[in-house]
């Protein structure tokens, strides 16, 4: 019970860094662009406490469901230091930043798990059965076969397989696979949508003679497989959104409320010790610093991708803008429907918790 109160804690203080690295990148790109800044808050209104410092005061606010930086003339160019008397690439570049760092943030901390030494099972990954008329029937592929990589990824176990056929639905893939002592070059091309139990090639897989071994990358091989997880994540997640809306299924989404519930069942996990807690949290924060840069870089009314259509628009009219008053009225409706979509979310977050269903599964 005391470590899941304390992962809940973290996960607080991790969306407080999360919000404030997000802020942090519109604040300074216009502070360097000249900018005039009001007020730097964290939290929505209303205020708590703050302090001034020159000409901006920074914020503590009640709602702790974002954060916001207030600047000058946001839509209104009359005031010579306001963001909208800014040349139309320097209002991108600061509308931009606030994603941009918190995709940088992910790729900070994917790269850290990949430095940290993991237990990793490793053992051979044989192919068990292949079924009729399957995608890996069609490419030749046997029992018994070793499959040793794909698309040039050595695999230690059959989990890395499955994801790597996930990331590569529709695609065609090279496998190369060791039979009796040959290697072979195979083309498989994983199913969008198999038949029920099938999965996407229609093979069972197995780890032969599985060995757990201590491992860590170099920084930049780190780095690198750090970059290749994110789009990984967002390859995923748009083809699972994608899948669902197909299939007039609504995609699973959480709220504040069930990101602090998967940090509990993280914590109170009794089959995890304390070094796969935290990096199993390192990586849920990741993932939702992630989340936060796609999701604000949608051209949603409210957010920050909301506001480069009228960027777009302005660029395209060569410098004749949407009306003020219009754009202003077209965010505000944005974010009261933004808000409603939040409390919509924090009550099926709230359903699920009291019905005792788990965010991680199981």
């Amino acid at each position: 019970m005391i470590t899941s109160v304390v992962f809940i804690v973290g996960f607080i203080g991790l969306l407080a860094v999360l919000i404030l690295v997000h802020e942090a990148g519109h604040f300074f790109v216009a502070k360097a662009s000249g900018v005039k800044v009001l007020e730097f808050g964290l939290g929505f209104p209303p205020r708590l406490l703050g302090f001034r410092k020159g000409e901006t005061l920074y914020s503590l606010n009640a709602i702790p469901l974002g954060g916001f930086v207030k600047m000058v003339g946001e839509e209104d160019p009359s005031e010579p230091r306001s963001l909208a008397a800014q040349s139309i690439l320097v209002r991108f570049l600061v509308i931009s930043a606030g994603p941009f760092m918190n995709a940088l943030m992910a790729l900070v901390l994917f790269t850290a798990l990949y430095l940290v030494p993991q237990d990793v099972v490793v053992g051979r990954v044989t192919i068990v059965s292949v079924l009729p008329g399957s995608p890996a029937e069609a490419a030749g592929l046997l029992p018994g076969d070793q499959v040793a990589a794909v698309e040039g990824n050595n695999l230690d176990n059959h989990g890395d397989l499955a994801y790597l056929l996930r990331a590569n639905l529709g695609k065609e893939m090279t496998w190369t696979v060791l039979r009796e002592g040959r290697k072979l070059d195979v083309n498989v091309t994983p199913r969008l949508s198999p038949p029920p139990g099938q999965g996407p090639t229609g093979i069972t897989i197995s780890t032969e003679d599985p060995r757990t071994v201590s491992r860590s990358m170099a920084p930049w091989t780190a780095a690198g497989n750090g970059l290749r997880t994110i789009v990984d994540v967002v390859t995923l997640t748009r083809r699972e959104i994608s899948r669902g809306l197909a299939s007039g299924q609504a995609p699973q989404v959480t709220g504040p409320i069930g990101m602090a519930q998967a940090f509990s069942e993280v914590g109170r996990e009794p089959s995890f010790g304390l070094k796969e807690r935290v990096l199993i949290a390192l990586n849920l924060g990741a993932v939702i610093s992630l989340s936060l840069a796609v999701f604000n870089i949608l051209p949603i009314p409210a957010l920050d991708g909301g506001r480069l259509p009228f960027l777009l628009i302005e660029w395209v009219r060569r410098g004749k803008r949407v009306p003020p008053k219009a754009e202003a009225l077209v965010h505000l409706v944005g974010f009261a429907l933004l808000m409603g979509l939040v409390i919509l979310i924090s009550v099926m977050d709230l359903v699920r918790i009291t019905q005792g269903r788990s965010l991680l599964g199981g």
